[in-house]
């Protein structure tokens, strides 16, 4: 059997987890593979392993891979990969983030940062929300800019502001946006959450006040997107909604790219419609050399480390091997279904 590992960027997947026991060839893919030669390049393994979201594979490219019995994707929802095409040809998916066999759908167990309940604040917050709070201070304190000025032989080029008093606006209140509550709370930061499927004593519970889409644009100071991409919300926040912002606002964007419009965005920021935005997550990724992002005003760019820490990682690819000697022991766990 030969298994590709794919969008191994740091060359950390072999060190993470005992590929031994899987009595297989393993190959890592350290760099994207291009669109074009994506199917070749993958007709020959029987399991893929993917990195969240970070490579698309299409009905078009699967339906080219006669060899592929199994693809295992870390987190228990993939946006990018068509569950639905390899349902029909019965390969199983499986995935990571539940503790022990389980089967669920987009929206059940270790479903990731999206809407629903999810578990309640409390205990410590996870990377995804910690790297939400340092783009959200880096914006504030002006920490990149005045750390690029200062090596360029200046002082003091901006006013850094402060949180207290300030309106943290999320949208979307499931797990992560949950976990951004106690934090805004200790920087005496107002909390308010909108969503579309939203539950009003849910959110006062976790100390967020319940608005209207509207309000939670006119009103945040600091407006934190945690919702799961989808068609529902795909380019949820357009040109009309930044317009709807408040000048000295900031838009924090750890979820995915396709919520907000980027061409929206650039516009606003060129404009001075919003006051910056702090983003982890790219319509292309990696990012090209020529994104207009790169060259927006006002923004903190990092890639995609929300949830790229050591530990995260090793669970990731530990229960990555445990998904593929679990379907070459005939039950496959932690199915994922369209």
């Amino acid at each position: 059997m030969r298994i590709a590992v794919l969008d191994d960027y740091q060359g950390l997947a072999r060190a993470m987890a005992d590929w031994d026991r899987l009595a297989a060839t393993v190959d890592f893919f350290g760099d994207p593979i291009p669109a074009e030669s994506l199917a070749a390049t993958l007709a020959p393994y029987e399991v893929i392993v993917l990195m969240r979201e970070r490579t698309a594979l299409s009905a078009d490219t699967l339906a080219q891979l006669p060899r592929l019995t199994l693809v295992v994707s870390t987190g228990m929802r993939n946006a990018s990969l068509d569950v639905a095409h390899l349902q029909r040809r019965g390969i199983p998916v499986s995935g990571t983030g539940v503790a022990g066999p389980g089967r669920t759908g987009p929206g059940g167990p270790g479903a990731g940062p999206g809407e629903g309940p999810g578990s309640e604040a409390g205990g410590g917050v996870s990377s995804t929300v910690e790297l939400a709070w340092a783009l959200i201070l880096a914006l504030t304190k002006h920490v990149t800019s005045e750390d690029r000025a200062l090596r360029a032989g200046h002082w003091q080029t901006a006013l850094a502001g402060g949180l207290g008093g300030r309106t943290l606006g999320l949208l979307g209140l499931g797990r992560l946006g949950a976990e951004m509550v106690a934090p805004a709370r200790a920087f005496g930061m107002e909390v308010i959450a909108w969503s579309a499927h939203l539950d009003p004593a849910r959110a006062h519970r976790l100390g967020a006040t319940p608005v209207s889409a509207d309000e939670l644009y006119s009103r945040a100071d600091v407006l934190s997107i945690h919702l799961v991409l989808s068609q529902r919300t795909r380019h949820l926040i357009g040109a009309p909604e930044l317009a709807r912002m408040r000048p000295s606002a900031v838009l924090i964007n750890t979820s995915r790219a396709g919520i907000v419009d980027t061409d929206a965005l650039v516009a606003a920021l060129e404009a001075g419609e919003i006051a910056g935005a702090g983003l982890d997550v790219y319509d292309q990724e990696p990012l090209g050399a020529d994104d207009p992002i790169l060259t927006a005003p006002n923004t903190v760019l990092t890639p995609h480390l929300g949830y790229a820490t050591e530990a995260t990682l090793r669970e990731m690819y530990e229960q990555v091997v445990e998904d593929i000697a679990a379907y070459l022991s005939g039950a496959p766990i932690r199915l994922i279904e369209a």
